[in-house]
């Protein structure tokens, strides 16, 4: 049995979901709606304020569906009731970066700032010149977003300059000089 699978998904009072045919699943909250289709052979039950899933059988790929469709679900109630966030950080002498009305603009180091429009759902905040954070109910697009801003300029090991995630630890080399 799956371990992620088998626990049961807890409902906040102030998030609705809705179970529509073919695990057609929609789910309403204070921060906004998601829907989303989930995987037709897994049996979503709702009883009160607690949601659990069941596998029909034990074969390979309804075992690695089970915990995958109850993660999905979990992350969308998370989403509508709190939210997700990613902090980035640019490490790098001149390296900042700023907002333009919706547009995020980096200069890491390359010769023309580099632009990010957010998609809709996606808001992105530049408390300070050197912090990026990424908000938003969808940790799919939340997660993509930074990971894009990421590749512009991903850290490297020498200095440790480059866009890098809050906390994120780089692994530091040794120069040429360094026996």
């Amino acid at each position: 049995m799956s371990r992620i699978g088998k626990r049961p998904i807890e409902v906040p009072e102030n998030v609705t979901v809705t179970i529509a045919d073919d695990n057609f699943v929609t789910v309403k909250g204070p921060k906004g709606e998601l829907t989303n289709h989930l995987n037709t052979d897994m049996k979503i039950e709702q009883e009160g304020n607690v949601i659990t899933l069941t596998r029909p059988s034990e074969s390979k790929e309804h075992r690695s569906m089970h915990g995958t469709t109850r993660s999905l679900l979990a992350n969308m109630i998370t989403g509508v009731s709190a939210g997700f966030e990613r902090s980035l950080e640019l490490v790098g002498v001149g390296y900042r970066a700023q907002m333009q009305g919706k547009k995020l603009i980096l200069n890491v180091g390359y010769s023309q700032p580099v632009e990010f429009e957010p998609i809709e759902g996606i808001e992105v905040e530049v408390p300070a010149n050197t912090k990026i954070i990424v908000r938003g109910i969808n940790k799919e697009h939340v997660g993509a977003l930074a990971s894009n801003i990421r590749k512009v300029r991903p850290p490297e090991p020498y200095k440790g300059k480059g866009i890098k995630y809050e906390g994120e630890v780089v692994r530091r080399k040794e120069g040429k000089t360094g026996k």
